[in-house]
């Protein structure tokens, strides 16, 4: 059992999910990495219960607020099956790739399931959600019949947890090529060794809004990595699309995924292996503009520490990106 310090009940009361080891008076027993705990406030009121992590400064991620309710497989399998389910619109014909699960957002601290057509692609990240690894892997088979599930727990965050690393097939055969549909578009997705779980899902939308503002546009993409804003502005009908990334793997699967869409005119895209703020700068000096430029980074902020000069680094993308538009031309930052 956790006992929380007198007033500091306040952020579960508003049902924030984490509870910092500052906040903590007193933790009762010896429990191991990931055990579920109950949570109390001063004077033994019940709270919640969650998953304990001796090594991270976010001492327990709640599972539940219900003192009804039990943490057990049962838990994990209604939880999953739940958060699947909310997400079955998100998936048709047309599109073949949503993530299925959200962590905090699914009252699944820890917990992060991509779909990538039939397969699965699955992060633990907590200590929580690794304790209870084997019934997460279960339900998700259960409510989603994916043919493969490949876990990618490999995540730096995992250190914050004590977890190594950890990758490989938990459940069925990976196919040699993964490929998915996104509004009639497809791309290959590299769930092995892409960033995060292969493929940037949470920017759909934006890709769409691209697409819908390309149409007689020159569009510049930086940091391109796979094309996915790419191909959308080239499906938009795109004047042109110059996509510049510093990965040349990055740009070959960019071009694989150009490749898989012949309906689109290959001849309006040109590469960039490229220094993005260098080549921004260089094109500054041509006199270069474009009528539409999306610039979406990687993370330039791992930790507190690199904050100051992460912001230099968005402000130098920006003003530079900015010194590019033409007149009356639109700017994506994200």
């Amino acid at each position: 059992m956790i006992r929380l310090k007198a007033g500091r009940e306040r952020s579960l009361a508003h049902r924030h999910p984490w509870i910092f080891s500052g906040a903590i008076e007193a933790v009762e027993g010896n429990p191991a990495a990931g055990a579920t705990v109950e949570i109390v406030a001063a004077d033994g009121t019940f709270l919640a219960r969650g998953a304990y992590s001796p090594s991270s400064q976010i001492r327990a991620r709640v599972w539940s607020f219900d003192p009804q309710q039990p943490v057990d497989g049962a838990f994990f399998a209604s939880t999953v099956a739940r958060a699947c389910a909310a997400r079955r619109p998100l998936l048709d014909d047309a599109t073949a790739a949503c993530r299925l699960v959200h962590a905090e957002s699914d009252g699944l601290p820890g917990v992060i399931a991509d779909r990538y057509a039939d397969v699965l692609v699955l992060q633990i990240l907590s200590a929580g959600a690794e304790y209870w690894r084997d019934a997460i892997i279960a339900a998700l088979r259960d409510a989603t019949g994916a043919r493969c599930i490949y876990e990618r727990s490999d995540a730096d965050v995992r250190t914050l947890e004590g977890l190594s690393a950890r990758t490989g097939v938990v459940e069925g055969e990976l196919p040699p090529s993964v490929e998915i549909v996104e509004a009639a578009l497809r791309y290959g997705v590299d769930v092995v060794h892409g960033q995060k779980t292969g493929f940037y899902l949470d920017q759909r939308d934006n890709r769409a809004i691209v697409g819908a503002q390309s149409h007689g546009r020159r569009v510049l993409n930086a940091f391109c990595y796979t094309g996915g804003f790419t191909l959308a502005a080239l499906a938009g009908g795109a004047a042109s699309v110059l996509s510049i990334d510093s990965s040349a793997e990055a740009l070959r699967i960019a071009r694989d995924n150009l490749a898989r869409n012949p309906q689109l005119d290959a001849a309006r895209a040109s590469w960039s292996e490229a220094d993005v703020f260098a080549e921004l700068r260089e094109l500054r000096n041509r006199s270069a503009q474009f009528d539409l430029i999306v610039l979406d980074p990687p993370k330039f902020a791992p930790t507190e520490k690199h904050v100051p000069n992460a912001a230099r680094a968005y402000k130098d993308i920006n003003l530079w990106a900015m010194k590019l538009l033409a007149p009356g031309g639109h700017l994506l930052t994200f």
